[in-house]
């Protein structure tokens, strides 16, 4: 994705971050090749039409229950069977994915400089934290925050919600906090709490989907100066 000015930041905003959040997939991970095969899968197994690379890639990143309904014209019920399903396929292979060129680094050098991590994805929470895990990067986040089992948390707003509420009873300054991430609902969800948002340009949203967001990276070293300097 781009912006017509992917560097530009607004005077007001403060680029001395107390915290900073990311998201998972599509930001620190390439995990759409994974999640579309086992959602192809599961369109089938359900007797139901499969999109297009580009519909199916539409899934990845938004809460899955709600892309079911949305995407897909499930009822509730329907959709939750359909989750179930999917998650029967894939969570045996979700650490079969890659981290994106310069990320693990990164991560690593924010640890370094002391600013405090925390993961803010709609992914189950088990299966992100186990991703991480895979990858070593587990010990660079000081909160790790999900959606839960059964999906009661899984809008981007709630689980910024709980993120913010796990750092802060851990006493970390949340007052400068800044989203990274690669889709429209993490801006929106995080502005619903006052953060600001970087998109990632090596994600799965498009260009229009960064019009909330501050400003656009395309690598991790820019990223990493919009962050540390």
């Amino acid at each position: 994705m781009s912006t017509t000015d992917t560097l530009s930041i607004p005077t007001t905003a403060t680029r001395t971050w107390t915290t900073v959040l990311f998201d998972l997939d599509g930001t620190i991970v390439d995990s759409a090749p994974g999640i579309t095969a086992a959602l192809e899968r599961t369109l089938v197994a359900l007797g139901l039409p499969v999109p297009d690379a580009a519909g199916l890639l539409s899934y990845v990143g938004p809460p899955l229950l709600e892309s079911f309904m949305e995407r897909a014209g499930m009822t509730e019920p329907e959709a939750r069977h359909a989750l179930n399903l999917y998650r029967a396929d894939y969570n045996s292979t979700a650490v079969e994915t890659a981290v994106f060129p310069g990320m693990a680094g990164l991560l690593e050098r924010l640890h370094k400089s002391g600013v405090p991590l925390a993961l803010a994805t709609s992914k189950p929470e088990t299966i992100a934290t186990l991703v991480l895990e895979h990858f070593d990067l587990a010990r660079y986040f000081t909160v790790i925050t999900g959606a839960t089992e059964d999906e009661s948390r899984s809008e981007k707003a709630d689980v910024i919600a709980e993120a913010l509420r796990r750092l802060q009873a851990l006493g970390i300054d949340t007052s400068h906090a800044v989203m990274v991430g690669d889709r429209s609902h993490d801006a929106l969800g995080a502005a619903a709490h006052g953060i600001p948002t970087l998109m990632v340009e090596w994600g799965y949203g498009s260009p229009a989907e960064a019009v909330d967001a501050i400003g656009t990276v395309y690598s991790a070293d820019q990223l990493a100066k919009k962050l540390l300097s």
